[in-house]
């Protein structure tokens, strides 16, 4: 019998079995567009092709641009792009980058009159890659949980809770890049400017500690940590009892506001938002465990006079 067809792989990468050598440790960039299916279909080359112009050219502007011509296994998603990069270059990725980034995505937006308005999610991670220097390269678990995070709940509800005007750009990190990069002290932003979060995506089985980074914020960022401050697992505060009722457990707080809920200090048991509007965007369920206030910038005039 013929070991193989023509054409077929010989063999397959047989896990276990053998040890051989990492591959390379990349530094991942992954950034989608926010919104995308939601556009005329007219529009989705326009996006995609503005994607990673506007990246090239935050790059560049970051002084990073050997970054981009040295890029590895860049690709195309549709509403987004991904590359490879060395994963020395990460703290600089980090800062200035994300805040370029977002300033050039706010002079795009603002100035280009009649375009598509782009507002980006961005993923960052490190891990073993490899780069073959085909369309096969890059493929692995710390690609595939780099777009995990760029999916996740957190990131998604920032770009939904902020002003579409003001923020267009919110970040999340894998817990190693936080780790390396961040909390070791190499990157030019102190680690308060983070917010651990726990980063999930509705449908896949895929949970990681991560890290919030938004450049310029405009609204609420919530911390959602594994184990709340006293010790007691975070998704049982709902039901510990409280010394104000002889062990009933906390009551459930019911928020309206027309503009969404904005909190300070910590909040026990659930908080429920029900179909506001917010930057532009709907939201809807709840919202538990720790709050870290409000970190966005000072309105000023009146709120609510009707925008054309």
């Amino acid at each position: 019998m013929r070991e193989h067809l023509d054409g077929l792989p010989r063999q397959s990468a047989a896990p276990y079995a053998r040890s051989r050598p990492l591959p390379p440790y990349q530094g991942i960039l992954a950034v989608d567009a926010k919104g995308f299916t939601g556009h005329p279909a007219i529009e989705h080359e326009v996006i995609s092709r503005a994607v990673p112009e506007l990246l090239k050219t935050a790059l560049v502007r970051a002084g990073l641009p050997e970054l981009w011509a040295e890029r590895k296994f860049p690709a195309s998603t549709g509403d987004g792009y991904v590359l490879g990069f060395d994963p020395s270059l990460m703290p600089f990725v980090i800062h200035p980058l994300l805040l370029t980034l977002q300033e050039v995505l706010t002079e795009f937006n603002v100035l280009s009159h009649g375009a598509v308005p782009i507002r980006l999610r961005v993923s960052l991670n490190i891990g073993p890659l490899p780069d073959t220097g085909d369309e096969f390269g890059g493929n692995g678990t710390a690609r595939n949980d780099t777009h995990r995070l760029l999916d996740s709940r957190p990131v998604k509800a920032v770009l939904a809770s902020h002003r579409e005007n003001v923020t267009h750009v919110a970040a999340i990190l894998s817990d190693r890049c936080f780790e390396d990069a961040v909390a070791g002290g190499y990157t030019g932003r102190h680690p308060d400017h983070f917010v651990e979060v726990a980063a999930t995506v509705d449908g896949k089985p895929f949970a990681q500690r991560a890290w919030l980074y938004v450049p310029q914020p405009s609204g609420p960022l919530y911390e959602e940590p594994v184990t709340a401050a006293d010790g007691a697992e975070a998704t049982g505060r709902e039901n510990a009892p409280s010394s104000k009722t002889d062990g009933a457990q906390a009551a459930r707080v019911d928020y309206r506001a027309p503009h969404g809920i904005i909190n300070t200090g910590t909040v026990h048991g659930g908080q429920s938002v029900e179909n506001h509007r917010i930057a532009g965007d709907y939201v809807e369920g709840n919202k538990a465990n720790r709050v870290r206030g409000f970190q966005g910038d000072q309105v000023r005039g009146d709120k609510n006079r009707k925008r054309s």
